[in-house]
């Protein structure tokens, strides 16, 4: 089973917010994180260790406008989609924000329904975009050109389809163990003549790609019955001038005041 996506949800109204969070987290495909202040969405994506799929950013905030917001993030490498929340649903607003860089444009009061499947559209293009970088221990994982870039040593690791796709599932996981049988039936699809030995050569390849040592894997672990990615150990960039990390890493009508 997919790890919910981690969505960022940046808005000053408490009711809304809280709203919001529990309805996007209700199916278990997203999982929520409010900020009430840009400040605090700031703290948030600079935590070590964070992780956002998608930003849903209103645009009247009490510490600054969500378009510098949203101008600052790209200028700062996060290429992660953001979706604008706002009352404010002019012509010249929508074109004014999608210049900034925002993905999309919702005008408040919205369906939630409909947000989701904005969401889910555009977390799906931002996967397989050249954009899309992932940290894998010390690479950068590149899924759209099936490669791995280690930094530190100036290295490219070519990667097979299937490879690239059981890396993906398995920084989906979140670190969390996949079993085996959930790996062959999401990469091989359901296809009786494939086998866990199947897999099993195919991790053994991988392992010898990006392990420093295969015999003694540290970043493609077996446990429970399956597989993990060993999480947390990524090698991470200076943040640019901005004071961001660079991105490594994806109905019911709510009634709402307009900002």
């Amino acid at each position: 089973m997919n790890s919910p996506h981690p969505i960022l949800i940046v808005d000053d109204n408490d009711a809304l917010r809280t709203s919001l969070a529990e309805q996007v987290a209700f199916d278990g495909e997203f999982s929520a994180t409010g900020a009430a202040s840009l400040s605090d969405a700031e703290a948030l994506l600079r935590a070590d260790g964070s992780r956002f799929d998608a930003i849903l950013l209103d645009l009247g905030m009490p510490d600054g406008h969500g378009r510098d917001f949203c101008v600052k993030l790209r200028r700062a490498g996060m290429r992660m989609p953001i979706i604008i929340l706002t009352g404010a649903d002019g012509e010249q607003d929508v074109v004014r924000c999608l210049d900034a860089g925002a993905n999309d444009y919702i005008a408040k009061p919205f369906r939630v329904q409909e947000l989701l499947a904005r969401l889910r559209a555009q977390i799906r293009i931002f996967e397989g975009s050249e954009d899309a970088v992932f940290t894998v221990g010390p690479y950068d994982f590149r899924p759209s050109a099936k490669l791995l870039q280690e930094p530190k040593r100036n290295r490219k690791i070519r990667l097979t389809e299937k490879e690239t796709a059981i890396l993906k599932f398995l920084y989906r996981a979140n670190g969390r163990p996949v079993s085996r049988q959930i790996l062959l039936t999401k990469v091989w699809g359901y296809n009786s003549h494939v086998t866990t030995h199947t897999l099993e050569t195919h991790i053994y390849r991988l392992r010898q790609k990006i392990e420093p040592n295969p015999a003694e894997a540290r970043i493609l672990l077996t446990e429970g019955g399956g597989y993990r990615l060993a999480m947390g150990e990524a090698e991470r960039h200076d943040a640019d001038e901005a004071g961001f990390p660079p991105l490594r890493r994806p109905t019911v009508a709510l009634a709402t005041t307009r900002s």
